[in-house]
């Protein structure tokens, strides 16, 4: 087997996975922590938003172009759409300056409830920072994505499958990979 054939596989099946994972997740808490990392694309650097509760549990996550106020409401529009998630009370960002004109415009879009608290605390997104970690040992071992839709493509699959490792799906334990090797087995209705 030769290596672009798993290339082929991962584009063709990673958005597939992601979503049939979907409706097998826990549902999150109410308290969110937001953050984006960086992610070379060929030569230039893209932005990786990621929601995560506070406890780590992945709620959304988006590739992005740019880092900018368009960018986070977008995000945060995707983020208020995930099935598996709370209305979330307080959520926790870094100090960029998107964040705060975002929060305030999707409150008044009503993407986010109105009594929703943003945090721009600095050690509250430690739990997302360490969540990053898992993503970045992925794709640095890949080197770099050669496009913007690859890289968006196999971030989704790089995702679903942390969701997993992470126990994120109900009845299925983080650490039981005979288990969720059937698990996906029984989401494309593979039978072995």
């Amino acid at each position: 087997m030769d290596y672009t054939t798993v290339w082929r596989w991962v584009q063709r099946y990673a958005p597939e996975t992601n979503k049939r994972i979907r409706p097998y997740l826990k549902m999150s808490g109410s308290s969110y922590r937001i953050d984006e990392t960086y992610v070379k694309v060929g030569t230039e650097w893209k932005y990786l938003y990621r929601a995560v509760d506070s406890v780590g549990c992945t709620i959304e996550f988006m590739l992005s172009a740019k880092r900018d106020i368009t960018a986070a409401k977008r995000f945060f529009k995707k983020m208020m759409r995930a099935d598996h998630r709370r209305l979330p009370f307080t959520t926790g960002t870094d100090k960029h300056a998107s964040y705060p004109e975002a929060f305030t415009a999707s409150i008044k879009e009503k993407v986010l409830r109105s009594d929703c608290k943003l945090r721009r605390v600095k050690y509250l997104n430690n739990v997302i920072e360490q969540d990053h970690r898992a993503l970045r040992g992925r794709w640095r071992a890949m080197q770099c994505f050669r496009s913007f839709h690859t890289a968006g493509r196999t971030l989704e699959g790089i995702e679903s499958l942390h969701m997993m490792r992470k126990g994120q799906v109900k009845r299925l334990g983080g650490r039981d990979s005979v288990g969720q090797a059937r698990f996906v087995e029984s989401l494309f209705g593979v039978v072995v």
